[in-house]
């Protein structure tokens, strides 16, 4: 019988490198497709040259993936290949002397402080949801957190006293991430008169709740941040994950080490932290263009 090795990487995804649900299934959407590639050559996946591996690449490419989408892919083959070889059914890692396309990647889109400054304060504190959603917009630009890591916050990992919050972030790997004092006080007017107006009658353990009692969902809250975006006039596309952009790059802006900066946002590699350097030069490269006279 033949072994389903895409459904054992999973189980070894998810076991023994403990990634979170959606890292493996994109993981493993990226395996399927060299699946389908190494089935369109005749051939299995356990069987490609090295030669297969950068055609599969090309036509990643060449079909319209995006540069970082093809990075993940071949992090995705490079991840099974390495469970291949540790189980010994490959010899050599395949994807070993391959390339991503690193310098096409595009840089995080970010909102500028003062677009910051006015998303703050679209919503209305006066209100229950409003507060509620001052609280999390503050929340997210002072922490940098994932919005999966934001709507999945509990009461413990609130810590008012040190003015930290805890989180589990991606591989189950807890980090601690200062708040700052206007998330702090925003978190605090949200708890102390508006949270049990939305529970009701209803208890949860989790720090940001809908009108219903149940926490609030990652796909609730992207449309709640768009709206806001739109009422502050704010015209470029907002999602959760540009105010983590925003955090870290205004960061980098104004002095704060590369280290410190990866630490906050959770990277377990700073390659992937340096990306916001290249924003920030190129803010200055554009600072340059406009107002040096001989630029």
């Amino acid at each position: 019988m033949t072994r389903d090795w895409v459904s054992e990487f999973g189980d070894y995804l998810r076991v023994e490198k403990g990634l979170a649900l959606n890292s493996i299934s994109a993981y493993l959407s990226d395996i399927r497709k060299l699946q389908e590639f190494a089935r369109s050559l005749g051939t299995d996946l356990t069987k490609l040259s090295q030669d297969e591996m950068r055609g599969w690449l090309r036509h990643l490419r060449e079909s319209g993936l995006s540069p970082r989408s093809a990075a993940r892919a071949l992090a995705a083959a490079r991840g099974l290949f390495r469970f291949l070889a540790g189980d010994r059914v490959l010899s050599t890692d395949l994807t070993g002397n391959l390339e991503a396309p690193r310098s096409l990647r595009s840089l995080p889109r970010y909102l500028h402080a003062d677009e910051v400054d006015r998303l703050l304060k679209a919503p209305d504190p006066t209100t229950p949801l409003g507060s509620r959603d001052r609280a999390m917009l503050e929340v997210l630009y002072a922490t940098g957190l994932r919005v999966s890591e934001l709507v999945g916050l509990t009461l413990t990992q609130l810590h008012k006293d040190l003015g930290v919050v805890s989180c589990m972030g991606k591989g189950s790997k807890e980090r601690i991430v200062p708040i700052g004092p206007a998330a702090a006080e925003a978190v605090a007017l949200y708890m102390k008169q508006h949270r049990s107006q939305l529970l009701g009658r209803r208890s949860s353990n989790y720090l940001f709740v809908t009108r219903r009692g149940t926490r609030m969902t990652r796909q609730g809250f992207w449309k709640i941040i768009r709206a806001y975006g739109r009422n502050a006039g704010i015209r470029k596309s907002i999602s959760p994950h540009m105010l983590r952009h925003s955090f870290a790059t205004h960061l980098l802006a104004n002095g704060a080490d590369l280290r410190s900066v990866q630490l906050m946002l959770g990277h377990s590699d700073i390659s992937t932290t340096q990306i916001y350097t290249h924003v920030t030069r190129e803010r200055l490269r554009r600072i340059y263009g406009k107002y040096h006279p001989r630029a």
